[in-house]
């Protein structure tokens, strides 16, 4: 009965059915790996030329006036090596997606192409980011210099730039689709916010004590600026006196200055040089004999009387 079962199982078939599947693989690992192969080539050749122009238009720069330098300072790509960086592994990722198509409908070629949809938004929100940071940091240099000589000023302008910072973060966050259930509403509570106190100080409910508010800051700003502009013309007039004399004179230099003839005649009570100090204890004068004591004093006797 045994022999009668292997006798019904057909050894052929069963070697024919795996020897056409792996002849039916064969070429698709073949397409798979050439399209691979020639997406790589690709994004090697696009990155380049995008670090190219981006060097040639002065991305970096535009980047360093947004205030994105030190953010980079640590990194060893610079912001174009960076956006190049990034069109070579969206090419790859095309690539991929792409190759694993030869195999049909699969879990990896969906994930792909989803990641793929996304890209777009992903470069609106890098560049979201980037404009964002310009104006601000634009804004914030604006500020600054305008009230730069106000003890305030710095502090608006901070305001300002972390605001638009904000605004922008909010927009790419949004477009990217990431936390839009928290983004959102803060978002439309800041602008709702911000068009309330519009609203009701243009009615007159804030009007008077605002205008208050505003008399107050401009007369401290009135009664800061000069005091501003003298504390600097002296700081700068101090440095050109010590520039000029090149060293201070000090107490010493000053005690033992000669007094001139005239001064003595003019003040005859006045001490001369040599009597405007008593001598300390234990000090010889100089009109003085070394050998004879002074009254009251406690100098040792000379060597022959010990």
């Amino acid at each position: 009965m045994a022999t009668s079962a292997l006798a019904a199982v057909d050894f052929g078939q069963g070697v024919s059915s795996a020897w056409s599947s792996v002849a039916t693989f064969v070429p698709k690992l073949l397409a798979f790996l050439v399209i691979l192969f020639i997406g790589w080539l690709i994004a090697k050749a696009l990155s380049k030329a995008v670090s190219m122009v981006l060097e040639k238009v002065g991305f970096n720069r535009l980047l360093e006036r947004g205030g994105f330098k030190q953010m980079l300072a640590r990194s060893q790509f610079d912001a174009s090596g960076i956006i190049s960086k990034i069109v070579y592994y969206a090419i790859l990722l095309i690539a991929l997606q792409f190759a694993f198509g030869v195999f049909g409908p699969n879990p990896v070629s969906a994930l792909l192409n989803d990641i793929v949809a996304w890209l777009p938004r992903a470069i609106v929100a890098i560049v979201i980011v980037v404009i964002a940071g310009a104006v601000a940091k634009a804004v914030k240099d604006l500020i600054g210099n305008a009230l730069g000589g106000v003890s305030y000023g710095k502090v608006l302008a901070t305001i300002a730039s972390v605001f638009i910072w904000g605004l922008g973060a909010i927009a790419a966050l949004n477009q990217i689709g990431v936390a839009t259930a928290v983004t959102m509403p803060v978002l439309i509570a800041v602008l709702a916010t911000v068009g309330g106190i519009a609203v009701v100080g243009v009615g007159g409910g804030l009007i008077k004590p605002m205008q208050q508010r505003w008399e107050t800051w401009l007369g401290r700003a009135e009664a800061e600026i000069p005091a501003a502009k003298a504390q600097a013309e002296a700081y700068q007039r101090g440095r050109e006196d010590a520039g000029r004399s090149g060293e201070v004179p000090t107490e010493r230099t000053a005690v033992h200055q000669p007094v001139s003839a005239g001064h003595h005649a003019a003040n005859p009570n006045a001490p001369t040089q040599h009597q405007q100090f008593p001598p300390s204890q234990g000090q010889v004068p100089q009109h003085q004999d070394p050998g004879q004591r002074p009254p009251g004093g406690n100098m040792p006797p000379p060597p022959e009387y010990r």
